[in-house]
């Protein structure tokens, strides 16, 4: 296999998850705090873990769906578990602030940008092809300079496909003119990026951040990835 260019995930691939759910959880507690909840920390996080599996699961088979309609659900059902009456302003200003500390913690791995001007260096096509909205990808490449290191970044939002769909693979393909035998796609995600990268004829590469699992994830059979790495770096043999 000739590898022509790697297509990256973005959350848990490129960006550590790391710490999401720290900083997820006390603005969680806060918005049904306002809400009358009085209900112990524990039991509030266990419903938020909940609705997220239930959630995750009814949105496993969407072709396509905007991951702001995808936490709006989530929420929604996270109120019915926790026996919160569903206050759409309190649910507005967790959003707002859930966000931006959201796009705050995300971090590059610290061998991200090392890796990226390495395989940048060894004339490979780069892509980032992530299920996110544009609202945080583009102000995250822009953030951490990824532009200089990449061909392109495209989100399910502008490719009105979401992973492991075909479409979504179909379209970053023909972004880059690659022809699938020759790309590498790296992702966390075994039922999102694996199975839809193998599927599309790619080879695939899982990426494991050590006691970070990814999000999302249903527990379905997924495939085994041609290669699996705990550092970015990793990939770098692989080229």
């Amino acid at each position: 296999m000739t590898i022509k260019g790697l297509f990256f995930d973005l959350g848990g691939t490129l960006f550590s998850y790391r710490n999401v759910a720290r900083t997820n959880i006390p603005i969680l507690i806060d918005s049904v705090r306002k809400m009358g909840v009085d209900e112990s920390d524990e039991k509030i996080k266990h419903a938020y873990t909940n609705a997220t599996r239930e959630i995750s699961h009814e949105y496993a088979d969407k072709p396509y769906y905007l991951h702001r309609d995808l936490f709006h659900d989530m929420y929604l059902r996270f109120c019915a578990i926790v026996g919160a009456r569903y206050d759409p302003e309190v649910h507005r200003h967790y959003h707002e602030i859930q966000q931006t500390a959201l796009f705050n913690c995300l971090e590059v791995k610290p061998d991200c940008i090392e890796t990226l001007a390495f395989l940048k260096d060894r004339g490979l096509y780069l892509s980032i092809v992530s299920n996110i909205d544009n609202d945080m990808l583009e102000p995250l490449v822009e953030r951490e300079n990824l532009h200089q290191y990449l061909d392109h970044w495209t989100s399910s939002e502008t490719a009105k496909s979401c992973k492991p769909d075909p479409g979504f693979f179909d379209f970053a393909l023909q972004k880059s003119t690659l022809n699938a035998q020759d790309v590498l796609f790296v992702g966390d995600s075994p039922e999102h990026d694996i199975v839809g990268a193998k599927r599309a004829g790619m080879g695939a590469v899982l990426i494991i951040e050590e006691g970070i699992e990814p999000p999302l994830q249903t527990g379905r059979k997924a495939v085994d990835a041609d290669h699996t790495v705990h550092t970015l770096k990793g990939i770098c043999s692989l080229v």
